[in-house]
C-alpha cells in the first residue's frame, strides 16, 4: 500500500498503552539521518497558551522513535512510547 506524506501527517497520534493523544503528525518535526537519510523518529512539539496572541510551539524534550511505531491506520498512528530528546543526543556521539 502506497500512502502520500500529506495522507500520513493528517493522522493523530496514539500512545497504545496509556491511550494519550499527541495531537497530528503534521505537528511534528521529522528527525532523520543527514548522512543516511533513515528516519529516526519524531519530535513532540508543546503548544503554550490556548489564548494566546500567536500559536507559539516550542521544541519539546521528547519525540517518538521510528521503530516504536506499532501500526498506521486509517485515521491513526499507535506507538509504543515516547523517549527523551537528551537520548537522541547521546545515541548521536
Amino acid at each position: 500500500m502506497t500512502m502520500l506524506l500529506s495522507e500520513l501527517a493528517q493522522k493523530e497520534l496514539i500512545q497504545v498503552e496509556d491511550g494519550v493523544r499527541y495531537g497530528f503528525l503534521a505537528d511534528t518535526d521529522l528527525i532523520f539521518n543527514g548522512k543516511t537519510g533513515d528516519i529516526i523518529g519524531f519530535e513532540i512539539k508543546k503548544k503554550f497558551g490556548r489564548f494566546s496572541f500567536k500559536n507559539r510551539q516550542e521544541a519539546s524534550e521528547e519525540f517518538i522513535p521510528w521503530h516504536e511505531i506499532v501500526l498506521i491506520g486509517e485515521h491513526r498512528i499507535l506507538f509504543g512510547k515516547t523517549h527523551s530528546m537528551d537520548e537522541l543526543a547521546s545515541d548521536e556521539r
